[in-house]
C-alpha cells in the first residue's frame, strides 16, 4: 500500500520533453495524502505534459466521486476499475520518498524511504476523467506490488518505482500490457534507505520538513522498571 508520500521539488532531468518551468516554484511537500492533488506526467496523442491530478482514482463509470488510491498489480488487467486505465491511460506520479507503517497490535509505527542517495524518482500510476453532469474530476492511482525486502520488515506491499529508463515506454500509448507487466516489480533493495519518523505525519494537517526527521522507533521497545 501507499497511502502517503514526498516531493521536496520537481525533478524533470530524467522525464524527456517535459518544460519544468512552471513547476520551479512550488511549495516543497512533506506528507502528500489521498484526495489531494499530486504532480504527475501524463502523455496523450504523443503529446507528454506535467499536470495536476487528483489522488484517488475514480472510473469514468462510477455514480459516485468515490476514489481508489492503489492499484494491485495482480488485478490490475481483471479490475473493471483499472483495466481500461492500465491499457490506455497511464501515468508517472513523482515522489521522492513514502512513508509506510509497522504495525503490532494497536501501535503502527511510521516509517520514511527513500533512495539512497536522495534522488527523486516516480512511481508507475494510472489515471482516468469522471463526468456528472457538471462536474469533471481527473484523478489517479499508485500501482502497488510486492514488498522488497527492506519494506518486508514494515508491510508486505510497496509502491511499483519506476526506473528512469523505463519512463518512455511507461508512458507511451503504443506500450501494450505484455510489454509493461515487467516493469510492475519490487524496487531494487540496495537502492533505498529507510527510517522511523514521528507520529506527526499521521496528521494531514502537519506538513513541513521535521516529519522527515530519524526518531527511535516506539515498536519492539522494552521498557524496564527497575
Amino acid at each position: 500500500m501507499c497511502g502517503r508520500f514526498t516531493l521536496r521539488a520537481p525533478d524533470g532531468r530524467k522525464i524527456d520533453r517535459i518544460n519544468w518551468g512552471d513547476y520551479q516554484d512550488l511549495v516543497p511537500r512533506y506528507n502528500i495524502a489521498p484526495t489531494q492533488d499530486v504532480l504527475t506526467v501524463v502523455e496523450r496523442e504523443a503529446h507528454r505534459e506535467a499536470t495536476f491530478l487528483q489522488w484517488g482514482l475514480i472510473p469514468f463509470w462510477s455514480k459516485e466521486p468515490k476514489g481508489i488510491i492503489n492499484a494491485r498489480v495482480e488485478t490490475i488487467e481483471q479490475k473493471a476499475s483499472f483495466k481500461e486505465s492500465f491499457e490506455k491511460r497511464r501515468c508517472l506520479v513523482l515522489a521522492d520518498g513514502f512513508y509506510e507503517w509497522e504495525r503490532i497490535g494497536k501501535i503502527a509505527q511510521p516509517y520514511y524511504f527513500r533512495m539512497k542517495d536522495g534522488a527523486p524518482f516516480a512511481f508507475a500510476g494510472v489515471w482516468d476523467r469522471w463526468r456528472n453532469n457538471d462536474r469533471t474530476r481527473i484523478s489517479c492511482a499508485i500501482i502497488t506490488t510486492t514488498a522488497n525486502e527492506l519494506l518486508a520488515t514494515i508491510h508486505n506491499r510497496m509502491p511499483v518505482i519506476l526506473g528512469s529508463e523505463s519512463y518512455n515506454l511507461w508512458l507511451s500509448e503504443e506500450s501494450r500490457a505484455a510489454d509493461l507487466k515487467d516493469l510492475l516489480v519490487p524496487y531494487p533493495t540496495d537502492q533505498m534507505t529507510s527510517h522511523a519518523v514521528s507520529y506527526e505525519v499521521n496528521s494531514t494537517k502537519v506538513d513541513d520538513e521535521r516529519l522527515l526527521r530519524p526518531v527511535t522507533p516506539n515498536i519492539g521497545v522494552t521498557l524496564s522498571l527497575f
